[in-house]
């Protein structure tokens, strides 16, 4: 199987690999357009800003590619965000694979960033769950989120509930990091790469 990881100005890549190594996964680190798109599976991770994630993209033109995919595509975190809308960190347009903005927390009980481990709760149909409890605890860093839509395929409540995970046609998102929520986050990416 060949699996394109993209690459572009957001972090955690590391992670990534460790997490496909343990697996026993081969992959390449790519912003290399005609690598990303004869990939059998592509993953789009991400610890950053959106404003600048997007204009790394933007600049390589991965903005336009990466909607048009049709192998299964799995985003985390920052990755998650920049596939839907917009964003409201520094009003950023993204990419619009799934319908939904991303918003803000606002709290004056709760602190912000949403950091540490947190349960989901899977909701209808989710690929990526399979072999797991329908309830289950992954490590979440994050001070946006996307509210509950229909794409939602997991939910998790912290200040109040929003999309832990997204689903809808091959793409395939968490807003958590699968590749450090331990033996779960490691089922996570072996459903994905089984898909």
């Amino acid at each position: 199987m060949n699996i394109a990881i993209i690459k572009y100005n957001a972090g955690n890549v590391a992670s990534v690999m460790y997490a496909l190594d343990r697996i026993g996964a081969k992959y390449t680190w790519t912003d290399d357009e005609k690598v990303i798109q004869a990939a059998d599976k592509v993953i789009f991770p991400g610890v950053g800003e959106a404003s600048t994630a997007m204009a790394y993209l933007k600049e390589k033109k991965l903005d336009q590619l990466i909607p048009t995919l049709k192998q299964p595509v799995l985003a985390t975190c920052i990755g998650m965000q920049l596939l839907c809308k917009h964003s409201e960190e520094n009003d950023t347009d993204c990419m619009g694979v799934f319908d939904v903005n991303i918003t803000r927390f606002q709290s004056n009980t709760l602190k912000i960033p949403h950091v540490g481990w947190n349960s989901i709760q899977a909701r209808g149909t989710n690929d990526l769950m399979k072999g797991l409890n329908e309830t289950e605890f992954v490590y979440f860093v994050h001070s946006f989120y996307a509210p509950v839509y229909q794409d939602t395929s997991a939910t998790c409540n912290y200040v109040q509930p929003f999309s832990a995970m997204l689903q809808k046609d091959n793409f395939f998102a968490a807003q958590f990091h699968a590749e450090i929520s331990g033996k779960v986050g490691q089922k996570i990416i072996q459903n994905f790469l089984d898909l």
